[in-house]
């Protein structure tokens, strides 16, 4: 996937200023930064669910797949319901064949038959990722998806989504945890007010932080991220 200069303007507001990026097959990205960084607004264009105002996209071959922060689950059904659905919405020509196949993928056949509402946050996610799983996309695209996890949950989570890249899924994630995106992403592209500072290994980055807030590279990575976001007049 291939994006050039994305533009986003919302009233008198950027929230894309000529934003960057490319990808490759099995990567994993994450995108990181403040609230209103644009985040959410990258994700949305590179679904093809949100039209920029400027610059361009490059799927390249193969489905996108969207995950959007808000869980799209029927709770009253069951795990095996969910994905049979949404598999005949997609119009498959065998949706048995291919919620089972999901069912594998996410490691949820022992619930197949629990109702979605009585299922922790982490396996409600794992479903929805699978949805998001069964048009078999190129690029799977992420938003937000450990908020409201507890720290097992979370854990469980990123084990499923780095098998996904290690099996060749290039997976684009976002999240306003820099802890969290320097553990899981093997690559960091970091906005503020929809400007791109940063992209790059998460090694890099702290390089990066290091030159730029030289003082409060010495307390947690936390601060002095913050600190380095000031630097750069964010």
């Amino acid at each position: 996937m291939q994006a050039r200069g994305l533009v986003k303007r919302y009233g008198n507001r950027q929230a894309l200023r000529g934003v960057d990026l490319g990808t490759d097959p099995g990567e994993l990205v994450a995108i990181t930064g403040p609230n209103g960084a644009g985040k959410t607004t990258l994700l949305s264009i590179l679904a093809g669910v949100l039209e920029p105002d400027g610059g361009e996209v490059l799927a390249g071959e193969g489905e996108v797949g969207w995950v959007p922060q808000q869980a799209a689950l029927y709770r009253r059904l069951t795990v095996a319901e969910n994905l049979l659905l949404f598999a005949r919405l997609e119009g498959h020509e065998d949706p048995r064949a291919s919620t089972e196949e999901m069912l594998e993928l996410s490691g949820l056949g022992e619930r197949r038959g629990e109702i979605v509402a009585r299922l922790s946050g982490g396996n409600q996610q794992r479903i929805n990722i699978a949805i998001g799983l069964l048009s078999r996309p190129a690029v799977l695209l992420l938003d937000e998806p450990s908020v409201g996890l507890d720290p097992r949950q979370r854990a469980r989570l990123w084990e499923f989504v780095s098998g996904l890249a290690a099996r060749g899924t290039t997976v684009i994630f976002s999240t306003h945890d820099i802890q969290e995106a320097e553990r899981y992403g093997g690559r960091l592209l970091v906005l503020a007010d929809g400007e791109a500072l940063f992209d790059g290994s998460p090694a890099a980055l702290r390089e990066d932080v290091r030159r730029e807030a030289p003082v409060a590279a010495d307390r947690d990575f936390e601060t002095a991220f913050v600190a380095y976001l000031q630097h750069r007049g964010h």
